[in-house]
């Protein structure tokens, strides 16, 4: 792969933070202020690594963060517009960046500073980014109703499908499967072959725009959220992907856009659960098959929490407009929350924190 030219700013020195952590003591529980790894608002997080997370934002910049030790690892720049979306192939040094600048560039943490693939075509922003199993091919959505597939080591576009009023959201790739799901602006859920590049099935249209999808795991459930304001809409709906277009329940509570939505990784013996990120600035976790609100985290002040990623069955990593990113933990009392009615961070069994930000 070639290099590509590229003006690379550097915030801060190789794994070393800028200034010394701070503690936060206007909370009940104090929280840890680390370097902040973005000026300006944060649009998109996701893992790297055990250690290390990824996320782009207004400030044009991908950056990688060592949330558990609080240090910034490495700043690229090479988009000259908002960074809208990243994604990395699980157990690589590879980071995929989407743009407002319609492009997406493709990042090594271990080959230096400049992008090691660029891949053009996209007419307007693009929104969806995902990496197929065998991490050869890559999967792009735009507003621009076009669906891309690229190699990856040529960065050539072997396939594209435009459907109209298709303005993509977000995509993710089913797991060790040819499917591709893909969210968009017209309230339609699609999915993909990656063989032929057709749609091979259509969710029933929601009454407000999806905004983001997740598949579980094991390839047999998605996840999308809705768009909505005054309670109106904002909810997450659980499909049964055997099933196309099934729906099995509604994860209803918040009182914005719902903007992120994520399968959490199930502990030994746990239980299924879903968590949500919202305009409302607020974060909720759900029982996945009964649909009861588990816990909610007011994050007051932050703004709209766009994006949600977990580490781990116990940890969340959340992007804010205001306030950067948001170490989250969430422990587990000896029982399951009772009920609808449980419905705040520190009610029944489930604890739900910020225990550091940056």
């Amino acid at each position: 792969m070639g290099k590509l030219q590229s003006k690379f700013r550097k915030r801060s020195e190789l794994y070393r933070a800028s200034q010394e952590e701070k503690v936060d003591n206007s909370c009940d529980s104090q929280v840890l202020q680390y370097e902040p790894a973005h000026n300006g608002s944060i649009n998109t997080v996701t893992n790297l690594s055990p250690d290390l997370c990824v996320s782009g934002g207004s400030d044009q910049a991908v950056v990688v963060y060592d949330w558990k030790q609080g240090r910034m690892c490495q700043s690229f720049q090479g988009h000259n517009r908002e960074v809208t979306k990243v994604v990395c192939y699980p157990g690589s040094t590879w980071i995929f960046s989407g743009s407002r600048d319609k492009t997406v560039l493709m990042w090594d943490l271990n080959q230096g500073d400049e992008p090691i693939q660029e891949f053009c075509g996209h007419e307007l922003v693009v929104n969806g980014i995902a990496i197929s199993p065998d991490g050869r091919k890559l999967c792009t959505g735009s507003r621009d109703n076009w669906m891309c597939l690229w190699d990856i080591e040529s960065a050539k576009c072997e396939q594209r499908q435009n459907v109209s009023r298709n303005l993509v959201t977000h995509v993710c790739w089913v797991p060790a499967s040819s499917s591709v799901v893909q969210t968009s602006e017209d309230k339609t859920i699609r999915v993909w072959d990656s063989r032929t590049w057709q749609v091979t099935n259509t969710f029933p249209a929601k009454q407000y725009i999806q905004t983001h999808c997740d598949v579980s795991p094991n390839g047999n459930y998605l996840v999308s959220s809705s768009n909505g304001f005054g309670g109106q809409g904002c909810e997450a709906t659980l499909w049964d992907l055997r099933q196309p277009g099934c729906k099995v329940v509604e994860y209803r509570g918040h009182l914005q856009t719902t903007a992120c939505c994520m399968f959490l990784p199930v502990s030994c013996g746990g239980t299924a659960r879903v968590a949500t990120s919202s305009h409302d600035s607020s974060i909720k976790i759900w029982d996945q098959n009964t649909a009861v609100c588990l816990g909610t985290l007011p994050l007051d002040g932050a703004g709209p929490l766009v994006s949600l990623v977990p580490s781990d069955s116990t940890t969340l990593l959340c992007a804010s407009f205001n306030s950067g990113l948001h170490h989250v933990q969430v422990e587990w009392g000896s029982q399951q929350a009772q009920g609808p009615g449980n419905d705040s961070g520190g009610a029944g069994n489930l604890d739900i924190r910020v225990v550091a930000r940056f």
